[in-house]
């Protein structure tokens, strides 16, 4: 045993732990932490503008590195707060993460001091685990909990506050004698593999809805092995789109009010069954309860027991983690099919992938000011199969979601369930931390983008190369889009005469308030402005080797018409496709890219 301060302990878990990767700030009663960081040399931090942009680099940096933690650090009181969205981004797609936030000593805890807040009672809600650590002797014991918390089940992220006292104490312990907690994952046995099979090959149009959960075993390879034998087709979640290639025969589109594809509505509603796999039903997936299970029956498979019948009863629930049931269902499957004993769905599966080629929306606009279908197509010429996307919510998300294109897991990384504005800038931060040598894409509207767009220094000072789209159409189109019932676009401009604005410069771009070229400049990067639609691919090829050559975020800000309604509606079959906009493949060939 070996005295040493418990914050020199507690680094030297992380780094046997393999959460080497932070994303913060220091602050008087974080700096003990910052001390040990620096001694021993083991963690790589980033230093952030915002604590609530490092909590979202974190995320992301955990989304994109497969089997690793990403780790937010911050002082007391509003550091602590501002980690809160974060946590609750993180949470709610089954992120691990760990934040680490510094506090007043023990003795004060209970006398309002300065910057002394109850932040464990606040992040309870939002984490696996929240523990202000009173005791010194306590620290390695709290994160070595803290990690087979995050790993165990259904991942989540962990909040541990550490008093400046308890960080300063010192403790007896020997990194050689610490060893990581075993992580519990529950697994299907055989007998619930046949009984699921059974149930599937008992239909006649069946198919797999692949969630998150997936992608977070990473089990996709199992995935598409399981589509491959059965010869079914598979709709994945917006949390497990990449999981089967888009222009992979079986992969059927994805399915939901709002981010999905037309093929992929039309496929499932024709489905007789449906296994979902590591999926939560989200409610902007299903659409009303009744309509999506209506004339087929459901097999949920999950980690986390309370999952299954959430939002309802499925005909059978099976408790397993996603990687350990895909295994013993291929294993199944296969014997079967060796066997001779599974049906023939070539049937189904020949429409299925035809309604690739007939159900469309077209992209091709030549209009000026741009319309938004165009940037897509744009990008989904000039972006490779290996590019990874970073986006979060709004119009330019869902849309994005419709029309581009992703062939990998962990390729289309999205904060899906809390959609935080402002995440997409420092997430894309994180996940350039964790895929260095990807080219790394961020989508957002021009609000999105105005939140958290300090962060765009942190790529600058820290070299971390990324292009950054960002649709300007200088509105918050998906709330405007939503306000259209109640017969108001009521406070959703953000729009106004820019007196620097020079108009000979930039006459699209005359007020549209923002001038999102001089902040990103001002910030340390480099940006592109793009108001004809002939230049946008150009623009993004220039962006591309710009970042390559400057190892600094570029921005390429595309000036939109102000207004374009975009697919979505109430039911799966009651999308409003806006008729104008919704092509066959003889009218679009440039949206079928992926069947070329």
């Amino acid at each position: 045993m070996a005295k040493m301060r418990a914050v020199d302990a507690a680094v030297l878990i992380l780094e046997k732990e393999g959460a080497t990767e932070a994303f913060g700030l220091p602050g008087a009663a974080i700096n003990p932490f910052y001390s040990a960081m620096k001694k021993h040399g083991g963690i790589n931090h980033t230093l952030a503008r915002h604590v609530e942009g490092a909590s979202h680099m974190a995320d992301g940096y955990s989304r994109a590195a497969a089997g690793n933690i990403g780790v937010c650090i911050g002082t007391s009181g509003p550091a602590g707060t501002d980690m809160i969205t974060g946590l609750y981004a993180a949470q709610a797609d089954s992120i691990p993460m760990l934040c680490i936030t510094g506090q007043a000593p023990v003795s004060k805890l209970h006398k309002e001091d300065f910057q002394a807040v109850d932040i464990e009672s606040i992040a309870k809600p939002l984490c696996k685990m929240a523990m202000t650590i009173l005791e010194p002797a306590q620290v390695p014991g709290a994160f070595q909990k803290a990690f087979q918390e995050m790993r165990t089940g259904r991942p989540g992220p962990v909040l541990l506050d550490l008093p400046i006292d308890v960080q300063l104490a010192e403790i007896d312990f020997d990194i050689d004698a610490y060893e990581p907690l075993p992580v519990a994952k529950p697994a299907m046995t055989k007998a619930q593999a046949e009984k699921v099979l059974d149930m599937l090959t008992a239909a006649a149009k069946p198919n797999i809805v692949a969630g998150g959960g997936i992608i977070n075993a990473d089990a996709s390879d199992l995935l598409v092995e399981l589509a491959e034998t059965l010869d079914v087709p598979v709709h994945p979640t917006l949390m497990a789109w990449g999981a089967i290639p888009d222009d992979h025969p079986l992969m059927a589109g994805m399915v939901g009010l709002q981010t999905h594809q037309r093929y992929g509505n039309a496929n499932f509603l024709e489905s007789d069954f449906v296994l979902g796999i590591g999926n939560r039903w989200a409610n902007r997936h299903t659409g009303s309860i009744e309509k999506y299970t209506e004339g087929r029956k459901f097999v949920h498979v999950d980690i986390e027991p309370t999952q299954i019948g959430r939002v309802f009863a499925p005909d059978l629930g099976v408790v397993s983690d996603a990687k350990a049931a895909l295994e013993v269902l291929v294993e199944v499957a296969k014997e079967r099919k060796e066997a001779g004993k599974l049906p023939d769905y070539s049937e189904w599966t020949r429409t299925t992938a035809a309604r690739k080629g007939q159900l469309q929306r077209k992209t091709n606009f030549p209009d000026k000011p741009i319309k938004p279908q165009r940037v897509y197509q744009e990008m989904n010429k000039v972006f490779d199969r290996d590019t990874v996307y970073v986006t979060t919510i709004g119009l330019s998300q869902i849309a994005g979601a419709q029309m581009l294109h992703t062939y990998n897991p962990r390729h289309w990384i999205n904060a899906g369930q809390a959609g935080p504005l402002g995440w997409t800038g420092p997430a894309a931060l994180g996940v350039k931390r964790a895929l260095p040598e990807k080219n790394v894409v961020a989508l957002s509207g021009d609000y999105d983008f105005q939140f958290m767009i300090e962060e765009l220094a942190v790529g600058a000072q820290f070299n971390l190369p990324y292009v950054h789209v960002v649709v300007n159409n200088s509105y918050l189109g998906l709330i405007r889009q939503s306000q259209r019932p109640f017969e108001m676009d009521y406070h959703v401009s953000l729009a106004f005469e820019n007196i620097n604005t020079d108009p000979a410069v930039s006459a699209a771009a005359k007020g549209y308030g923002v001038d999102h070229v001089k902040v990103a400049e001002g910030l340390g990067c480099k940006a592109l402005r793009v108001e004809d639609p002939e230049e946008i691919a150009g623009a993004l090829k220039e962006a591309q080797g710009i970042a390559a050559e400057h190892q600094v975020p570029v921005v390429v800000e595309v000036i939109l018409e102000r207004v374009t309604n975009i697919a979505m509606g109430t039911e799966l079959d009651n999308v409003n496709e806006f008729e104008d906009l919704a092509v066959s493949a003889d009218d679009a060939p440039t949206a079928l890219m992926l069947l070329d």
